[in-house]
């Protein structure tokens, strides 16, 4: 009797167990189908949010672009640079040739190249304000080989638009400064026509820090930290912006600026793939969970 006892199946589940489990399961797949939904709808929102965000910003900017462009008396007076950035403007004064800088794997229309950063001294002021020139194409047999660049001695005029200071690409370590030897040469010829005329249209200071910072030191860089240049040469140089030079192409310098990275584009496909997400959870919840076992159910025989 015992053998045949241990020998027998163990007792099947009752018709209300199975479903009571069957139920079970089906609210769990159920909950964890809405908890899915809403988080991948919440997080489409999201991005919709932002790329509605950045679309106000590009509107600010293009706005402030069209603004009256800003004389030198009124840039001299602004203590905000934030305000008025993008804004068209328009100075006067002289090019710090000796501390031209050269950042390194710029591009423009695809091309690597050296975006060209001098220093400009604002005529009847104690200001110094870094201007982005503009573009030159690399040598690619000797990078330290750059192409010439013609900077103007004595008083210029300068257009262009008010800037924030320039961006920072990644960098693995501290890159090494390179000092092209043309580049120096170049320099300080420029250096000892600019000092001159210093003296003569910004103030003293100005004037000697232009004499008195290192000649062709710094020329081709990674980055530019512009409070760190400003130590470095002793300039009174403006940190809180810079000044991008607008312009058809000359003194060896191209001028199609790119316009500002938004990636609002990448924002609405961001949202379309977590909508997307959320139809696909809702959708396989719908086959699998309601339409399949209908259809199991109407096909299994009657008796």
């Amino acid at each position: 009797m015992r053998g045949q006892t241990s020998g027998r199946a163990a007792p099947t589940r009752s018709s209300e167990e199975w479903k009571g489990a069957r139920r079970g399961r089906f609210w769990v797949i159920a909950i964890a189908a809405i908890l899915t939904i809403a988080a991948t709808a919440s997080l489409g929102r999201w991005q919709l949010s932002r790329a509605a965000q950045k679309e106000a910003m590009q509107a600010e900017s293009e706005a402030q672009s069209r603004r009256p462009e800003l004389d030198q008396q009124t840039f001299l007076s602004t203590d905000k640079g934030s305000d008025e950035m993008l804004r068209p403007v328009r100075l006067r004064g002289l090019w710090l040739g000796a501390q031209t800088v050269y950042l390194d794997n710029r591009q423009m229309h695809g091309v690597p190249g050296f975006y060209v950063l001098t220093p400009f001294a604002l005529e009847g002021s104690n200001q110094t304000v870094m201007v982005q020139r503009g573009w030159i194409q690399r040598n690619f047999q000797n990078r330290t080989q750059l192409q010439p660049v013609q900077t103007p001695a004595g008083l210029v005029e300068v257009v262009g638009r008010i800037a924030p200071p320039p961006s920072h690409l990644l960098e693995l370590g501290k890159s090494a400064v390179v000092v092209p030897p043309d580049a120096a040469a170049s320099s300080a010829a420029a250096s000892s026509s600019a000092s001159g005329t210093a003296s003569a249209v910004a103030s003293p200071s100005v004037a000697a820090a232009a004499m008195a910072a290192p000649e062709g030191s710094y020329a081709i860089r990674q980055n530019l930290d512009l409070e760190a240049f400003r130590v470095e040469t002793g300039l009174p140089l403006r940190t809180d912006l810079s000044l991008q030079q607008s312009g058809s192409a000359s003194e060896g310098l191209q001028r199609d600026w790119p316009a500002p990275a938004l990636g609002i584009e990448r924002h609405y496909g961001y949202a379309f793939q977590w909508f997307a997400l959320s139809a696909l959870v809702a959708l396989l919840y719908v086959w699998f969970q309601l339409i399949a076992p209908w259809r199991k159910t109407s096909r299994a025989p009657h008796g």
